[in-house]
């Protein structure tokens, strides 16, 4: 596919430096909500200004530039091996333009391999569609916010949570009252429900491709993001856990069946540096449009 690592390039380099519209839209809401001289206020603002810079300057967002996640959506016949190869170089190559910080290492030696290659990274996820075109997205996941995942099992005696909406709840309230405030808040959760261990967090990180100003196509779960958000901006962490109106700036839930046996709550929690963006692969390898 001609042009398509350059293309990866510039995808890497566009989710490190510049976040999609509805996320500084919320950010920018939140900041209003927040009273003037206060260190939530003051958060925010930094945060603000650490998008501008990054921008003008094609610089990454953070210093942390997190795991490289691939998501395509592909017609019959794509070639994924030679998709994943031209990924590989991109990343190689974007790392050594700065694009990307050299943050992969070996779990086992903890030798820093210096150009984010290694099992595991980058990782890809690959579902074939009808459409004669992909859709390619990538994010961008920080160690800190990838810290705060958490999986439950219900029913869960902590926090009597049974097997039902209201456990739900419980068990994405607690998450954000553990986090409180680290991950990089203002976070942004992807709750799974259902499916199994695997799957379940699998699920719960596909709900972060979604745009915030988005609704749920299941009028139950588009109740509960709503009601989440509400819930847990009320609960007064705020940015940072500095205290505030802006502790959440979405909650976006998908769910799996399950077997009778389990029923799991997966949570991928995100900081407010949401690196996510993607572009629609035409069959010669270029860019059709800008996904986000």
């Amino acid at each position: 596919m001609k042009n398509l690592k350059e293309n990866l390039i510039e995808l890497v380099r566009r989710t490190s430096a510049e976040l999609p519209q509805d996320i500084i839209i919320a950010i920018q809401r939140g900041t209003e909500m927040e009273a003037g001289g206060t260190n939530a206020r003051y958060a925010l603002e930094v945060i603000q200004k650490n998008i501008e810079m990054a921008r003008d300057k094609s610089q990454p967002l953070c210093q942390d530039t997190g795991s490289i996640l691939f998501y395509a959506k592909v017609p019959a016949g794509f070639d994924q091996l030679a998709f994943e190869e031209a990924a590989r170089e991109a990343v190689a190559e974007s790392t050594a333009k700065g694009y990307l910080r050299q943050n992969s290492v070996d779990s086992v030696t903890g030798a820093n391999t210096g150009n984010n290659l290694g099992p595991g990274s980058p990782s890809f996820h690959f579902e074939q569609w009808k459409n004669p075109e992909a859709d390619v997205c990538l994010i961008l996941k920080g160690g800190g916010c990838e810290n705060m995942g958490v999986q439950y099992s219900l029913p869960d005696g902590r926090l009597q949570a049974d097997r039902d909406l209201n456990g739900i709840r419980k068990c994405i309230l607690d998450a954000v009252l553990q986090a409180q405030g680290k991950g990089c808040g203002p976070g942004i959760l992807g709750v799974a429900v259902g499916g199994d261990r695997a799957t379940g967090y699998a699920c719960s990180k596909e709900q972060l491709l979604r745009r915030l100003d988005d609704k749920n196509s299941d009028p139950v779960l588009a109740k509960l993001e709503n009601e989440m958000v509400e819930k847990a901006n009320s609960l007064g962490i705020g940015p940072m856990g500095f205290g505030g109106k802006t502790t959440v700036l979405g909650v976006k839930i998908g769910s799996l069946n399950r077997l009778p046996a389990s029923y799991f709550v997966s949570i991928s929690y995100m900081c407010w540096a949401f690196r996510r963006q993607g572009f629609v692969l035409q069959n010669g390898g270029e860019i059709g449009r800008w996904l986000y």
